[in-house]
């Protein structure tokens, strides 16, 4: 049974401390794959984006991504920790963390849990900058990455 950890935070994402808790608890295995994404600024025009987020759908939608990476990949352990509310440009937004005995299959499990996450997590976003704000969507890459899991 692989270990499923999930959080969806309001406060600050140390990204740090995530990957030394992740690994020290799950390194052992043989592979440690993370990934971790950061709110950008878009010249100007955006300085945070806005996640707006249901307690109790949300995680469930978490869960759900980090359970059929687990189902899909051979892996011990998985992490999805993500940022809610205002999140300004510069800061973490996701933490994600696979485990397991290859290489291959965590950073598979990282890659497939992100682009779930990105089209699919209950979550909404709105940009926000001088120009006010305005929603967010997934955009065709986004999709377009979605599709190299279902061609399998």
């Amino acid at each position: 049974m692989a270990a499923v950890d999930i959080r969806l935070l309001e406060d600050a994402l140390d990204l740090a401390a995530a990957s030394a808790e992740f690994t020290a608890t799950h390194g052992t295995v043989g592979a440690v794959a993370t990934f971790a994404g950061m709110v950008r600024s878009e010249a100007g025009a955006v300085d945070h984006l806005y996640l707006d987020w249901y307690p109790g759908m949300t995680e469930a939608s978490f869960a759900e991504i980090a359970d059929a990476a687990v189902a899909r990949f051979d892996i011990s352990a998985i992490a999805v920790h993500h940022r809610c509310g205002r999140v300004e440009a510069g800061q973490a937004i996701v933490f994600v963390a696979a485990a397991s005995r290859h290489r291959r299959a965590a950073l598979n499990a990282v890659d497939y849990a992100m682009d779930r996450l990105k089209s699919e997590a209950a979550l909404w976003k709105r940009e926000g900058g001088p120009g006010g704000e305005r929603w967010v969507e997934p955009r065709a890459e986004d999709k377009k990455d979605l599709e190299r899991w279902t061609d399998e």
